[in-house]
């Protein structure tokens, strides 16, 4: 009896050990930004040492001086205000037109027949390509630079909406029909939330091409913007203002992206891979 006890005890300990090995979210997120801050450490080391070249690439602390006097004098702000600006209406612009037209192709084969060969080869077009014509279309003011961005959030949001709609279950929907559910219930009980997934997959992929598309379009004639603020420092050797539109970029990036995923884990909390990580 003491030995069958004694296994017993052992069994149920082990997968409460197991569950106390398990980390924290938080500890995970404290170890994905390990990578980052060891990069920095090396970065600054090596330009301590004299093993990097200041004119090639300055110091982290170096960059951050530089980013401190432009926050004083008001010009980070500015030109990172102009550039926000621009990305949330190209992003509001080209991820509702990409919806849309990904709703309209997944639902219909006509539409996907009319449409999805067209878009797809519009798609191909590189942005650099892109960007005479919408000069002579547009000229240098904002709205060309709104198209720019707009055009690049589309494709994404676009592609993964077909996508989520036409990789929903078939017996889900059969069994949809079995109870006499409506069309219009079930597209929004079943096919949308089966779609989520895929569809907040494209809207993170649109929030890093959108800036991608931005940096691109503040090359067109500006005077404000991240772009321009590089730019204007290339012209006149600042690697230090270069490095740090670099990191600005990064950042605003890994803040959308985080942004995205909490949208994700809000919208998705019936999804058991999802409710894990809330």
């Amino acid at each position: 009896m003491t030995i069958q006890l004694t296994e017993r005890n052992t069994i149920t300990a082990a997968p409460r050990k197991r569950e106390k090995a398990k980390l924290t979210s938080l500890q995970l997120n404290v170890i994905s930004w390990l990578a980052p801050l060891g990069f920095l450490l090396i970065w600054e080391a090596g330009s301590r040492l004299g093993l990097i070249s200041p004119q090639v690439m300055p110091a982290p602390s170096a960059v951050a001086a530089t980013g401190w006097r432009l926050i004083a004098n008001g010009l980070l702000f500015q030109h990172l205000g102009a550039s926000l600006a621009r990305a949330a209406v190209g992003f509001a612009i080209g991820g509702s037109i990409g919806f849309a037209l990904g709703v309209l192709v997944g639902f219909s084969r006509l539409a996907e027949a009319v449409l999805d060969r067209s878009i797809q080869m519009i798609r191909a077009i590189p942005f650099l390509a892109m960007l005479p014509l919408v000069i002579v279309w547009f000229g240098v003011d904002e709205t060309g630079k709104i198209f720019m961005v707009s055009l690049a959030v589309m494709f994404p949001i676009y592609i993964n909406t077909v996508l989520g709609i036409r990789q929903v279950d078939p017996k889900l929907l059969e069994l949809a029909r079995v109870t006499g559910l409506s069309w219009k219930a079930t597209i929004r009980r079943i096919i949308l939330p089966g779609a989520m997934p895929s569809i907040l997959t494209g809207v993170r992929y649109a929030l890093a091409v959108a800036w991608l598309a931005l940096v691109i379009a503040e090359t067109i004639a500006t005077t404000r913007g991240i772009g321009f603020l590089a730019m204007d420092a290339r012209e006149f050797l600042q690697t230090n203002v270069i490095v740090l539109t670099i990191l600005i970029y990064a950042a605003i990036g890994v803040g959308a992206d985080s942004l995205a995923r909490l949208l994700e884990r809000q919208l998705l909390r019936w999804h058991p891979n999802y409710a894990k990580e809330s």
